[in-house]
């Protein structure tokens, strides 16, 4: 996708102005992705709960930053998952019970996005009606709720639960669902969940949408909430390297209709990617760690 879309742009519009409001944009801007993953940390720390495997924060943000720091060099954030499913079940020996949080809350992300994306089109109607980004964003949304209405009708099923029950790595589907069935049954801890995604989500949109300003792009706060949920579920296809080029191509289309040249839509996704990896960085040393054992309980 890349490949097709630099040759067509003009290199020099990939780069922001050298002016100190940009510094201050994209200052701001990175602080606000920082703040994201403390935000992401909360989630799965709420999940967790949820599951009885409660954990302290200070090590979650840890494996959080471990886990960003090596997606950003793998297809999808799948590995970034898989290194904190690892992280986690050496601290508690629980593997299955360990990787069902992962899932729960990577759902609960597949809930929130097309949620924002949906109330911002309903808020701002002439956003329906711009061709193919509209199109675009509707389907990814819609197909993304129906998706996940399946998956959670799936994995629900008590038939489910029991059949994956003991078994060796398939045990986390009976471990998502017994997940489910304790957040059906606490509607508290479900919101809560809910409410610190929600929260994650627009913490996302918000550096977003400074680090637009950064380059330039001054769209509205509601077209913001309604395309970068899209570009994200986009992104997680796992059909590129962290997202390189579907974000890109999504943010093209999604941008143009309202004005914004695909030189700067380019260069917007681009500085996405770099902030991602600026302040996946400091997972770096946490990966390089390692992690520590379960211990053993008398």
């Amino acid at each position: 996708m890349l490949a097709v879309l630099l040759p067509r742009i003009h290199l020099a519009s990939l780069f922001p102005q050298p002016q100190l409001s940009t510094l201050g944009w994209l200052a701001g801007a990175l602080a606000v992705y920082a703040v994201a993953v403390v935000l992401s940390t909360v989630r799965w720390s709420q999940v967790l709960q949820a599951l009885d495997i409660p954990s302290e924060l200070p090590p979650l943000v840890s494996h959080t930053l471990a886990g960003m720091f090596v997606s950003n060099f793998l297809p999808s954030t799948v590995g970034g998952d898989v290194l904190r499913v690892t992280r986690l079940s050496a601290a508690n020996g629980q593997r299955p019970t360990s990787v069902a949080s992962v899932v729960v809350e990577r759902l609960t992300g597949f809930f929130v996005l097309p949620f924002i994306t949906l109330v911002a089109l309903v808020g701002n109607p002439t956003l329906l009606h711009l061709g193919r980004a509209s199109r675009l964003s509707l389907t990814l949304a819609l197909g993304t709720l129906a998706a996940l209405a399946a998956i959670l009708m799936l994995v629900s099923s008590p038939a489910v639960g029991e059949r994956f029950a003991g078994r060796s790595w398939l045990g986390f589907v009976a471990a998502v669902h017994l997940g489910l069935v304790r957040l059906r049954r606490d509607p508290s801890a479900a919101l809560a969940v809910l409410v610190s995604a929600l929260a994650y989500q627009l913490t996302m949109v918000a550096g977003a949408w400074m680090a637009g300003h950064a380059m330039g792009i001054h769209v509205g706060w509601s077209a913001m909430m309604a395309f970068i949920p899209v570009v994200a579920i986009a992104q997680v296809l796992p059909i590129s390297v962290s997202g390189l080029g579907l974000r890109e191509g999504a943010l093209v289309l999604l941008l143009v209709p309202l004005g914004v040249s695909s030189g700067q839509a380019v260069a917007f996704g681009l500085l996405l990617y770099g902030m991602n990896l600026v302040v996946s960085l400091l997972g770096a040393p946490a990966f390089a760690v390692g992690s520590r054992p379960a211990r053993v309980v008398a």
